[in-house]
């Protein structure tokens, strides 16, 4: 079965690392205490409105984003998101697998917040 997966690639789980909420969630757990809230999508994105407190890191920008993160407590939680949860989903995986213990992801994206 190793033999299969290493050829063909398996998913790897990211299930005990990265936790999608839905907006009330989401925004209950950023509003009790001081976290860090990424918002992956490009400049102008943010520019155009964002959540309250969030730090634009751009995931095109693979340089700035990895840079960004190499700088962070990997222990500490994330919470974070971009346009529509397509982005944050691959954000958060890689993420995961830079060493990050718990990320949290806004289902639905910032698209799914202002609703």
């Amino acid at each position: 079965m190793s033999l299969l997966r290493s050829l063909f690639g398996a998913k790897k789980d990211y299930s005990g690392i990265v936790e999608v909420l839905h907006k009330t969630s989401f925004k209950s757990a950023i509003s009790d205490k001081k976290v860090q809230i990424i918002d992956v999508r490009t400049p102008n994105e943010f520019g155009q409105g964002h959540i309250e407190n969030a730090m634009n890191v751009d995931f095109f920008n693979q340089y700035s984003f990895t840079s960004y993160f190499k700088k962070i407590d990997k222990k500490e939680p994330l919470y974070i998101y971009c346009r529509s949860g397509a982005r944050s989903k691959k954000a958060s995986h890689k993420l995961a697998d830079m060493g990050f213990e718990k990320i949290y992801d806004l289902q639905g994206g910032y698209s799914n917040w202002k609703l």
